[in-house]
Order: C-alpha cells, then structure tokens, then sequence
C-alpha cells in the first residue's frame, strides 16, 4: 500500500472518530502512540533488538483485545508511558486515551496492526505522518494552523541559510517540527556528511522547543518516523521565554506564534499561582514588553552563538511598532548583520489576513560600528495572491528569491525589480526606524480582481483594529503610570 493510500485509509477513520467528539489533534495523537508500540514491536520480532518500553506496555499486551478489556488495559499502558523519559516519555506525554468506544478502538488498533510499518522506508513513514498533520492543520476550529508552516517556503529558509553538518540547528516554537526536519534532510545531503562519523554525530546536533504538551507529542512521533531520534527525545515541552537562555546555538530557524500577547503564571514552591504576566523579565532581555514575538525576537539574539546564523517568520507589527519595537530594531542593526528581509505574501498561512516577514540575520562580535551595513528586501507580496486550497504558495514561488539572495555570495547581490538595498544610515533617519519598507505599485488598487476575498479582508481588518487597539491600550497604561 502506497503512502498516499495509506493517509487516505487513516484519515477516512478519523471522520468516523469525529462524529464522537474526537479532535482530528487527539486521533494523530492516538495514532503516535500505537505506531510507536506497533514499530517497537517490529524491531523486536523483525530485528531482534531489544524493546524500549517497559513490562506491560507492549504491542502484544492490546493488539488481540477488545472490549473494556481493551480500553482499560490501553489507558493504563498510556498512563506507564507517559512518566517514562526520553523519547518515549516525548511521544507519550500527559497521554490518554480519548476514543471512549471500545469498539473504534478496536478497529484502530486493527488498522495499525494491519501493516508492517518497518517495512516502509523512512521516507514514506514520514510523508504519511506529515500528510496528517498537514489535514489536521486545516481544521480551523481546533486552532492547529498555527503550527504548520508551508513546506516550500521552510525549504527555501533552510536552503539559503544552507546550515553544515558540525553545526547545531535550535527552533524555540518548533511545532511539529517543520524546521528541524528540512534541516536535516538538507544537512544530511551535505558532502561531509558522508563522512560516516559525521553523519553519526548529526542526529545529536538538533534541538527544539514548544509551550504546547500536544504539540511537543506529535514534533517527536514525527522526528521519530523520520529517523532522526533515537532513545532521548531533542524536542522538549517547555516556554523558550522563561528563564536566561544559558545555552547557544549556531542556527536559529523558526515560526513563533501569532498573536501579541501571551500570559503565563508564575507557580510557587508550594504549588500555588502566585500571579499572573504578560511580560517577561529576563535579565538577558534589553527591554520588557508583552509583545511575544519582540520577546522571541530578543530570544533569538540572546541564544544565537557569535557568527550564528537566523533566519525567523514575524508579523509586520516587528517592524514597524515604537517603543520596545524599536529599540530592539536598534539592537538588532547594530550587533547583528540583519542582512535579508522577505516580505511574505498574505493567504499562505491557516490564520487569514496575516502580513509576516522572514529576518534574516548573524550574530557578530561586539563593535563600536554597526553590524549592518545594508538590508536588502524581497518584496514577495506586492501583486502577488495566494490562497491555501486554489493556489497555494510551492517552491517555484520562491525561485527567484533563492536566485538573488545568493547564499554563499551575498557581496555579489544585484538589485532587480523586487529585490532592493536600503544602506544604514538610511534605515537610522527613517521614524523610529520603521523597516516596514515597500516601493512596487500595487496594482490591486486599479484592479479589482487582484483585491483579496471577502474573508481575507475582514481578516486583515480585524488584524488592524487589534493593532490600532493595543497601541490605544499601550498610551493610556503610559499616561495612567505618569499620573500615578
């Protein structure tokens, strides 16, 4: 059965699964956990290798049940595997069992047992995976797009920063695991990666974090289907922005979440909240403010190692937002050689009306002169539409971005029609350095059938007015403190 056949068979029993409240999230996740006590036993029998997974919750203890039997005995095997460590304690992290009807269980455990999955080359087990997981991110309502990051365009991020195999690879909202994933299959690629002692120690040279437990179960199943893992788990669930960073990586690529704000509570020793932020004050940060993708971005250029390379996706707010916003654009042209902007086009991720950016920049050795000398900007987004069903963005789209960025030879850079240079000081005498830069005719405005959909628009809309509203928010705190 073909990988594509076999994402069909799957994902048809999920819409069963749906008419009984079962989030299309919580069945992959159901899915990881059967496939990797499937494989397990796979090795066992198939290669003689010795199981990971502790007494009583293997293959063999569920695969002939069925009944309440079966549900029992599949949610205590859950509840033994998820306080386990490394990679099994990844993939089953805070797991339970959600199909409450034994007989769907049933026929799930059926469908996994049906097939001998390490038959399958990784390749295919990995596709399949991620054709779950990209279905999944087009359920609106569960809110899962918000970790799905279009394929071609983290292809194209990885390709030109072109990463090497002794170097380490860090994404501290991995989601799924996107990122890390095209990093290795390009890094894999790399001609001394064929040196098998640097081949061996690759694996070891990838890492990635998210806030979200589910999300974090699904990053590793993934990684571990695409052979990337082994016993520890190099994705962990945890908030990349509590805490000093401490450790440093060579190459930083990721996708924050979108969204402004993001609060979390601060626990005592006893066990009690203590309080509630929004801000997050970290010594290692230059500025406090509750604006989450600013604290990633300060993030990133904390945990960057010197001569480190990032290549990062951040709204349009990033670039042009005063106060915090624009000190940390300071920072970033000064003790950074943020190089490379590409203007992201709308309709290419599952949240509508979303503008975003890809910075690209390197991390360099303290001077008195600015790092930056000139940013160059892509502009992919004037005239260009996009939809994620009729026309969703692929490689070819980002082709010619490729082309010019020159990866390996950026002194060699040409100007073209999309494709500009900006020096510094020009940057610096713009309003409160507002990189927000744009220069094409947009010829929507004289033709009404390049203006964006209906929905599209009122996203944007509601997108703006948030904006407009949190500035509105930001001077009465200010004025509030002042008279205070």
């Amino acid at each position: 059965m073909n990988a594509q056949t076999l994402v069909a068979k799957v994902w048809n029993f999920a819409h069963v699964l749906r008419d009984q409240g079962v989030s299309y999230q919580a069945y992959i996740s159901q899915i990881s956990y059967l496939l990797f006590l499937k494989m397990d036993e796979e090795r066992v029998t198939q290669i003689g290798e010795a199981s990971m997974l502790p007494k009583g919750a293997h293959w063999e203890d569920i695969k002939d049940l069925s009944g309440e039997a079966l549900s029992e005995t599949y949610a205590k095997l859950l509840e033994k595997l998820s306080k386990q460590g490394g990679i099994i304690g990844a993939i089953f992290l805070k797991a339970q069992s959600e199909i409450q009807d034994p007989a769907k269980l049933r026929r799930l455990v059926g469908l996994i047992d049906s097939e001998t999955w390490l038959g399958l080359p990784v390749d295919v087990k990995g596709n399949i995976y991620e054709g779950l997981l990209a279905r999944n991110a087009e359920d609106v309502k569960s809110g899962a797009g918000q970790y799905f990051t279009p394929r071609p365009l983290i292809e194209a991020m990885v390709e030109v920063v072109d990463p090497e195999p002794h170097q380490t690879v860090h994404d501290p909202a991995c989601g799924t695991a996107g990122f890390l994933l095209a990093a290795w299959e390009h890094m894999k690629l790399h001609k001394k990666a064929r040196d098998r002692a640097v081949y061996s120690a690759l694996k070891n040279k990838f890492s990635g974090v998210d806030i979200v437990p589910e999300v974090v179960r699904l990053a590793a199943m993934n990684l571990y289907l695409h052979g990337i893992t082994g016993v520890d788990s190099i994705v962990e669930a945890k908030d990349a922005l509590l805490g000093v960073g401490g450790k440093t990586y060579d190459v930083v690529l990721t996708n924050p979440p979108f969204g402004k704000k993001q609060s979390y509570r601060i626990v005592r020793d006893d066990g009690e909240i203590d309080s509630e932020r929004e801000d997050y004050d970290r010594q290692d940060f230059f500025v406090t403010t509750s604006n989450k993708q600013l604290n990633f971005l300060q993030h990133i250029m904390t945990v960057l190692a010197p001569n480190g390379e990032a290549a990062v996706v951040l709204p349009d707010n990033v670039l042009f937002e005063g106060g915090a916003g624009e000190t940390i654009r300071r920072r970033l042209l000064q003790n950074f050689d943020f190089h490379t902007l590409l203007r992201l086009p709308t309709g290419i991720f599952y949240k509508q009306g979303v503008k975003a950016n890809v910075l690209f920049f390197d991390k360099k050795p303290p001077s008195e002169q600015a790092a930056t000398k000139d940013l160059w900007i892509y502009d992919l987004r004037t005239n260009q539409r996009f939809t994620l069903k009729e026309r969703p963005m692929v490689h070819a789209d980002l082709d010619d971005f490729i082309a010019c960025y020159r990866s390996g030879h950026r002194a060699k850079r040409e100007e073209a029609e999309k494709f500009k240079r900006f020096p510094l000081q020009a940057l610096l005498a713009r309003d409160k350095v507002n990189l927000d830069i744009f220069w094409l005719k947009d010829h929507a405005l004289d033709d009404p059938d390049l203006l964006p959909s209906p929905d599209e628009a009122a996203a944007e809309i509601v997108e703006s007015l948030e904006t407009a509203l949190e500035r509105f928010r930001n001077v009465a705190k200010a004025l509030g403190e002042k008279l205070a």
